[in-house]
């Protein structure tokens, strides 16, 4: 059997010859190969090693207890994270890079912890409780097939064969588990995917390849027009429609899990259908990257997982974009940045939740660190492979001009300027049986990004909620959503555009100047309208080179106390100075951002002077502006000096 190589030269020439002027291959002719991206093999190289050696400093050894050797102990949550078996490959692939014995000790101890959530029926669980969640055997059973194809000559022979019998005892278990798209979450059938496929080949199991190839004519009927996102991030089914009539999509499980294993599955099969396919996709998905590499995923229906780089339990975009690269160099472009972000999140070897983690004083999860290992090991067993990575080619949301619409998930993208921003009145929610909407929707502003300032306001969940209990870390101190909007209080009920799953959205562009209406309405968490007060608002948006601006007003009568509240993004090093009652400025680290209101601006106290959000790993300054008495609207701009 072969032990490596998956993708090989010839799966990538097949695709370059067969789509014309593609430069996939530009660097990958044996002259260049392994002298090329010097600058991204180094920031993958060096960024994987300090992840192995941080989950190394947090790796219990003592053999002399199996219940704990070989666990990774996290710093920030109680409880262990099972899927700790996706460090298995990153640790043997640095094993094999440096010669060090630490990382294959390292290794050999994270796989024999897994007999403490491995089941007879092939499968590990998500924690160590036979009860749990056992879907997540894909990825430890792709972690350790790649640790063996590509790194198995570290192993002495009966530890080799010892544990290709569990990977096979786990792909009988997913083979089973998954013989449809929609099983469950589409995440979990694409990456099926490429789990069969390299499986499959690792264990000359022809039924394996079989199934591959039936889910991969499945998929393919899982993007939407006309942007080609993927869909499938939803329950109960991954065909559920909202009231809208809008499919389930979550930009973070599609750009950092789903699509990375129907690339690597569709460049090794030389799959030229699904290679078209997926480059539109990827098109279709990069329009979400802001320019410094952070996802702008504030509208999608897992977005209780989001953090600024990416989601908390799921891959990293690399291989996805890098591999294809070549098809459009604003995808290597892509990987590059999202990786340089990741590195910029790191502290003590451990991925950190977001920009923020470290000023908060919020201690990382580990679960982030394993997983977003597993792929740099990946792209540097393949460098040689792969088509020229850099940053030269700008990404498409760092060169945009006006308004792009996303119909299928009822959103716009803006941009002029500087000033770059989504506007969202997404419906579809992850789970119907939950009432609460919980990413951005009502015509929320639920991105605003500018060039020189960086990330100004960015949603947040309405109501910070344990989805995952295993798999999101517990907010620390008063939960205060970051999702600028209009909002009042019955007593105890919160009423806020966040909740209206009706709004609808409005847009035009002319004489430079960016327009965009929301019509929404005040609800509760249940979706019912406040009563006895304004409940029907507009919000305009307007943008130009010089300033944007926030219109809120109705028409009705406000009867009692109504809000504008706008969370701006602001690490807790940045001065905030309140020049007058109506204006409030904030010093970045290269300009100065001034806020004006023509009502009297409130900064809410928080115990750190900042409220700081697991979504998407943020802190910031609650800004207040109160609708007037006998008024019906309030009026903000925001300039950047």
């Amino acid at each position: 059997m072969q032990r490596r190589n998956f993708i090989q030269f010839s799966a990538l020439a097949g695709f370059s010859l067969s789509l014309p002027g593609t430069m996939l291959l530009n660097a990958c002719s044996p002259d260049n190969a392994g002298g090329h991206s010097e600058e991204f093999r180094k920031l993958c190289f060096d960024l994987l090693k300090d992840w192995c050696d941080g989950m190394i400093s947090v790796q219990v050894m003592d053999p002399s207890d199996p219940k704990v050797h070989g666990m990774l102990k996290c710093p920030a949550c109680d409880v262990v994270h099972a899927r700790l078996l996706d460090a298995v490959y990153p640790f043997l692939h640095m094993a094999n890079a440096t010669g060090e014995q630490k990382y294959l000790d390292a290794g050999i101890a994270a796989f024999e912890w897994g007999e403490n959530v491995s089941a007879e029926d092939g499968s590990w669980t998500v924690v160590p409780d036979p009860k749990t969640w056992k879907g997540i055997t894909v990825f430890g059973a792709i972690a350790l097939a790649e640790a063996l194809k590509y790194h198995g000559n570290l192993l002495d022979e009966d530890r080799y064969k010892r544990w290709m019998e569990r990977l096979a005892l786990a792909a009988e278990f997913i083979y089973n588990l998954f013989p449809k798209i929609d099983a469950t979450n589409v995440n979990y059938g694409a990456t099926n995917i490429y789990a069969m496929s390299l499986i499959g080949e690792l264990l000359e199991k022809p039924e394996y390849i079989q199934r591959s190839n039936e889910l991969v004519e499945e998929v393919k009927g899982y993007f939407t027009r006309p942007n080609y996102l993927l869909f499938g991030e939803v329950k109960p089914t991954t065909h559920t429609l909202s009231a809208k009539g809008l499919h389930g999509i979550d930009l973070g499980y599609n750009v950092e899990e789903s699509l990375n294993a129907i690339v690597m599955y569709a460049v090794h099969n030389e799959d030229q259908e699904l290679l078209e396919l997926l480059t539109k996709s990827l098109d279709g998905h990069l329009e979400f990257m802001l320019p410094d590499g952070g996802w702008d995923n504030s509208w999608g229906t897992r977005q209780f997982k989001w953090t600024y780089w990416g989601s908390r339990t799921s891959d990293g975009c690399a291989p996805g974009f890098g591999l294809m690269a070549g098809q459009n160099p604003a995808f290597g472009t892509a990987a590059f940045k999202n990786t340089e972000l990741l590195k910029r999140c790191t502290a003590d070897g451990l991925l950190h939740g977001g920009p923020h983690y470290v000023s908060h004083g919020i201690k990382p999860c580990v679960h982030h660190t394993f997983a977003h290992a597993k792929p740099l090991a990946f792209m540097l067993d393949h460098f040689d492979h792969l088509p020229e990575i850099n940053k030269e080619t700008p990404l498409p949301r760092s060169i945009a001009d006006g308004i792009k619409s996303f119909e299928e998930i009822d959103t716009l993208l803006f941009a002029r300027g500087d000033w770059r921003g989504t506007v969202t009145a997404y419906d579809a929610e992850y789970d119907i049986g939950k009432k609460a909407c919980r990413q951005a929707a009502g015509g929320a502003l639920s991105v605003l990004y500018h060039n020189k300032a960086g990330l100004l306001l960015s949603a947040s969940m309405a109501e910070y909620i344990m989805i995952e209990k295993y798999n999101q870390q517990p907010a620390p101190g008063e939960d205060i959503a970051l999702t600028p909007r209009i909002e009042t209080f019955t007593k105890d009920t919160w009423y806020t555009n966040l909740f209206d799953l009706t709004a609808t959205l409005e847009k035009q562009d002319e004489q430079g100047l960016i327009h965009i209406s929301a019509k929404t309405s005040l609800k509760n968490s249940s979706g019912d309208r406040v009563q006895n007060t304004a409940s029907d608002f507009q919000i305009d948006y307007d943008c130009s080179d010089a300033e944007f601006r926030i219109n809120a007003s109705t028409i009705q009568d406000i009867k009692q106390q109504s809000l504008f509240v706008l969370p701006f993004i602001s690490i807790k090093t940045e001065e905030v100075v309140q020049v007058s009652p109506n204006e409030i400025t904030i010093q970045k680290p290269d300009s100065l951002l001034r806020i004006k209101a023509s009502e009297a601006l409130h900064i809410k106290d928080t115990r750190k002077g900042r409220t700081f959000n697991m979504v998407p790993g943020v802190e910031a300054v609650p800004i207040i502006c109160h609708f007037p008495e006998g008024g019906q609207e309030v009026k903000l701009s925001l300039t950047v000096e």
